[in-house]
């Protein structure tokens, strides 16, 4: 794979990426941790600090983001088991309309 390289500016300070990632998305990502130290700006604390709790904020996002998609594919799941139900029914019906049908015949 090709790797891709980008320099991107986080709380003031450039940084070289390479990655297989599109430089885009480099970009994207880069963006999102600055937004999230700029979000700590005048709060007295210093840039290492604002990293840090800027990581443990993204780090919430990632496990709550998990924890949502977990809950959703269990939805799905019983959403599909119920489908699957409901067509057996279906079919079972049929046939029984399909033998009365036949008895009238």
């Amino acid at each position: 794979m090709k790797n891709n390289k980008v320099t991107v500016t986080i709380a003031g300070v450039s940084y070289n990426l390479i990655s297989e990632e599109e430089t885009a998305y480099m970009e994207k990502v880069a963006a999102h941790v600055d937004e999230k130290v700029h979000e700590l700006d005048g709060s007295g604390i210093s840039t290492t600090e604002a990293g840090v709790l800027a990581a443990l904020n993204i780090a919430d996002e990632y496990y709550k983001a998990l924890a949502t998609g977990e809950h959703l594919r269990s939805q799905i799941k019983e959403l599909l088991e119920e489908s699957a139900k409901l067509k057996a029914e279906i079919s079972e019906k049929n046939r029984e309309i399909f033998k009365l049908q036949n008895k009238k015949g």
